[in-house]
C-alpha cells in the first residue's frame, strides 16, 4: 500500500500538469487569435483574452465529459492531445465575443422589438 504523502504529491504533480496543459492551450489559442484579428483598443484585448481562455478551458473540459476522454491523462502524448483539443475549442471564443459585441454596439439605440425582429432574421 503506498504512504498517503507520496500519494498526495503524485496527485498534486498531475493536477499541476493537467492545469498547465489546459492553460497552454488555450493561451497558444489566444496567441492565434490575436494575431489574425488584432483588437482596436485595450479593453478589446482584455476581452479576448478572457474569452478566448475561458472557452479554450471550458469547452475543452465539456469535450472531454463529451467523448469521455478522461485516460487521456494519464500518459504524456494524451496530456498533448487535450492541450491540442483545447487550444481547438479557444479558437471560436473571441470570433463569438466579437459578434455579440458589434451587433450590440449597432443596436444600442434599438428597441427590443426591433433586436428581436432582427435576431429572428439572422436565424
Amino acid at each position: 500500500m503506498p504512504e498517503p504523502a507520496s500519494s498526495g504529491v503524485a496527485g498534486a504533480a498531475a493536477l499541476k500538469a493537467i492545469g498547465g496543459v489546459a492553460v497552454g492551450g488555450a493561451m497558444l489559442a489566444e496567441i492565434v487569435v490575436m494575431l489574425m484579428t488584432p483588437p482596436r483598443s485595450k479593453r478589446e484585448w482584455a476581452v479576448g483574452l478572457i474569452s478566448t481562455v475561458v472557452t479554450g478551458v471550458g469547452g475543452g473540459a465539456m469535450a472531454v465529459e463529451y467523448f469521455k476522454l478522461h485516460e487521456w491523462v494519464q500518459s504524456i502524448t494524451g496530456l498533448m492531445a487535450l492541450g491540442g483539443l483545447i487550444f481547438g475549442c479557444g479558437l471560436p471564443g473571441w470570433a463569438i465575443v466579437r459578434w455579440v459585441f458589434n451587433f450590440i454596439e449597432k443596436n444600442r439605440d434599438a428597441g427590443i422589438d426591433q433586436i428581436a425582429h432582427d435576431v429572428k432574421e439572422i436565424l
